[in-house]
C-alpha cells in the first residue's frame, strides 16, 4: 500500500511538472518559466552566484522563526493554562481569542510595521501573532476535554495537584496540545516569511520580493523552492514530534 501511494504521488508530481513545462514554454517568458529553466536558476542560487548573501538571509529568517515561535510557545502555554484552569476567565476571554483568531492576520501587519519598523522585530512580532492563537486555543481545548471524573479518582487515590496534572491532565490533552504546537509552528514560519515579503530589508522574503520586482522569474521561483523546503522541513519535524507524542499516549 505504501509503495502504491508513493507511485501515485510521483505520477501526480510528474504530471504537474509536465503541464508546467508546456505552459511555461507557451506563455510570456518574462512572467512564466518552465521547470527546465528553474533547475539551472536553483543551481546558481545554491552555488551563491545569483545571490551571494543567500546564507546570511536564510540564517536571519531562521533566527526570526526560532525567536517568534519560542515567544508564541511561552505566551500560548501561559495564556492557555491560565484560561483553562480558571473557568470564569476561560469563559470570559475564550470567545474573544477565538474571534481575534478569525480576523485575517495580515490586517495587523501595518500596525506592527509602524510600531517595530522594517527590521526583524516586526517579522518576529507577526510570526508570534500567528503562532500564539492556535497554541493558546489548543491548550484551552485540551484542558476542557480532560475528564473531571478521572481527576476525582486521581485525587481519591491521594494524588496532589502536580501529580494529577502529570498523570491525568497532560496525557489527556497532549495530542491536542501537540497539534496546536504544530499548527502554531507552521503559521509562525508563514508569518515571518510573509512579513519579510510585505516589508523588509533582509531575509528570504526580501529576496523573493527583490527577484519578483525585477522580473527575475527563474530566480524568484528558485527562492520560493528554497523557502518551501524550509516550511516543509519545519512541518516534517513537527510531525515527528506529534507522532512520538501519540505513541506515548497509546
Amino acid at each position: 500500500m505504501t509503495t502504491r501511494i508513493v507511485l501515485i504521488r510521483v505520477a501526480i508530481l510528474v504530471g504537474l511538472l509536465g503541464a508546467w513545462e508546456i505552459a511555461g514554454r507557451l506563455a510570456n517568458p518574462l512572467l512564466y518559466v518552465p521547470p527546465s529553466a528553474v533547475v539551472p536558476a536553483l543551481g546558481r542560487l545554491l552555488a551563491l552566484h545569483s545571490y551571494p548573501d543567500l546564507a546570511e538571509h536564510l540564517l536571519l529568517t531562521l533566527r526570526e522563526i526560532v525567536v517568534a515561535y519560542g515567544l508564541a510557545i511561552a505566551a500560548g502555554l501561559g495564556g492557555g493554562f491560565a484560561l483553562g484552569f480558571n473557568r470564569l476567565v476561560g469563559r470570559a476571554y475564550g470567545p474573544i481569542l477565538a474571534a481575534l483568531y478569525a480576523v485575517p492576520a495580515v490586517v495587523w501587519y501595518p500596525s506592527l510595521m509602524l510600531f517595530f519598523g522594517l527590521d526583524a522585530a516586526s517579522k518576529i512580532a507577526f510570526g508570534f501573532l500567528l503562532g500564539f492563537f492556535p497554541i493558546t486555543l489548543a491548550v484551552l481545548a485540551g484542558i476542557r476535554q480532560v475528564s473531571p471524573q478521572m481527576l476525582v479518582v486521581a485525587r481519591a487515590f491521594g494524588a496532589d495537584g502536580l501529580t494529577a496534572f502529570r498523570k491525568v491532565t497532560l496525557p489527556a490533552m497532549l495530542f491536542t496540545l501537540v497539534g496546536g504546537l504544530r499548527t502554531g509552528l507552521a503559521l509562525t514560519v508563514i508569518g515571518v516569511i510573509v512579513g519579510e515579503i510585505l516589508g523588509s530589508k533582509s531575509g528570504m522574503g526580501s529576496l523573493i520580493n527583490h527577484a519578483y520586482g525585477l522580473f527575475r522569474t527563474a530566480d524568484y521561483i528558485a527562492l520560493v523552492v528554497v523557502t518551501l523546503v524550509l516550511i516543509v522541513g519545519s512541518d516534517a519535524l513537527a510531525a515527528v514530534v506529534e507522532h512520538r507524542a501519540q505513541r506515548w499516549i497509546e
